[in-house]
């Protein structure tokens, strides 16, 4: 590992040592990828989401997502997942760094409304429900039971693992569980659009314990009545996964401000783990001025934060380009996957080098269905 790959692509906004020294742990390691996918009815709040053209699309994305990974290219719908502004989703990064590095990857199905036409392992859970109604996670623990026992039978196959997600809405679940369990983290969520809707967010959060009734904090010692109120399948999925692998490997959590509520309940229920374990993300998500995605993990506990340096200022593509405007941001593992693609083969890749796999994946799909 040299010092000057490090320094162009990799990022280390928090707990800059113990990040340096995780990225040698894992350099030239063979990764997994798990892609934990679920939907929440809390996305088609008018408002809450850009995953999707309109809040009914957004029980399509997960799976759109995953099928995009695998076939390259969506089945379950036309074209790709977009913004209503039709700015394409993140699973393209994820898709170009996973090609070039050729890391494996499995999905997880943690409670999905449309089911992916792909290979899936699914963990017990259902769709989320609108957390406004204050019951949101059915089962909770028995997800986050299963989720150990995979997340421990995979850690024996691999060195490490890259654990992502794709739930749309899922910043807003975050936040109530952030809120539950007692966090500060109003103003502090990211959004997958460039204005983020705070007060929506709260708002929503409020309504959901209170019809619960809890108040905020009411939760600290109990994450799990706080995902059966306000969460979602994905994050209880996730931990379990984090919880079951980092006892025997190195995890990257890989995903924007929602990394935090999952680091919520880990620090809870499994923290002996969170000595193995880091947060990878995308630079757009440190530069969001929107967010504070390391105000949130200093509050919770001090595991490193890396970010991928990627950046797309000067993509020929106007739906690349909206990214450095502040949409979307991160999503499907891809700033930890970067991470793991360029380590895994030791620096031969970078940054850049993704980039322009993204515009050639890009241009291909764009060249089979037509983006307005």
């Amino acid at each position: 590992m040299t010092s000057l790959n490090i320094a162009k692509d990799f990022l280390f906004p928090f707990n800059k040592d113990r990040g340096m020294e995780f990225i040698s742990e894992i350099w030239g390691r063979s990764p997994l990828f798990i892609c934990v996918i679920a939907t929440t009815e809390t996305a088609k709040i008018p408002g809450i989401s850009a995953a999707g053209k309109n809040p009914e699309l957004t029980d399509y994305t997960p799976a759109a997502d995953v099928e995009l990974l695998i076939y390259k290219e969506c089945k379950c719908i036309k074209g790709l997942p977009v913004t209503p502004e039709g700015i394409p989703t993140p699973a393209i990064i994820t898709m170009s760094a996973l090609e070039l590095a050729d890391i494996p990857f499995i999905v997880v199905d943690a409670g999905t409304k449309i089911k992916p036409n792909t290979p899936y392992v699914t963990v017990g859970g259902e769709p989320g429900e609108n957390i406004r109604l204050g019951r949101a996670v059915k089962n909770p623990e028995e997800i986050f039971r299963r989720s150990c026992i995979l997340g421990s039978n995979l850690a024996k196959l691999v060195d490490y693992i890259v654990i992502g997600e794709s739930i749309p809405g899922g910043t807003t679940t975050a936040l109530g569980l952030l809120i539950a369990m007692g966090i500060d983290a109003e103003g502090k969520v990211s959004s997958s659009m460039p204005n983020n809707p705070h007060s929506l967010k709260e708002r929503v959060v409020m309504e959901g314990l209170t019809a619960a009734g809890y108040r905020k904090g009411d939760l600290k010692q109990d994450p799990l009545t706080a995902v059966s109120v306000v969460g979602d399948p994905m994050m209880i999925a996730f931990a379990g996964l984090v919880a079951g692998a980092g006892k025997n490997i190195p995890v990257i959590m890989a995903g924007g401000t929602q990394m935090a509520a999952v680091l919520a309940i880990l620090k809870f229920m499994k923290p002996d783990i969170l000595d193995n374990v880091i947060i990878g993300t995308t630079r757009w998500i440190i530069e969001d001025e929107s967010s504070d995605l390391v105000g949130l993990v200093s509050q919770i506990e001090k595991i490193p934060i890396i970010a991928a340096n990627l950046n797309f200022s000067s993509s020929r593509y106007s739906g690349l380009k909206a990214y450095e405007r502040g949409v979307v941001k991160e999503g499907v593992g891809a700033g930890g996957i970067t991470i793991s693609a360029i380590s895994k083969l030791k620096g031969k890749i970078n940054c850049k080098n993704i980039v322009s796999k993204i515009e050639e994946n890009y241009k291909n799909l764009l060249a089979k269905i037509p983006i307005s």
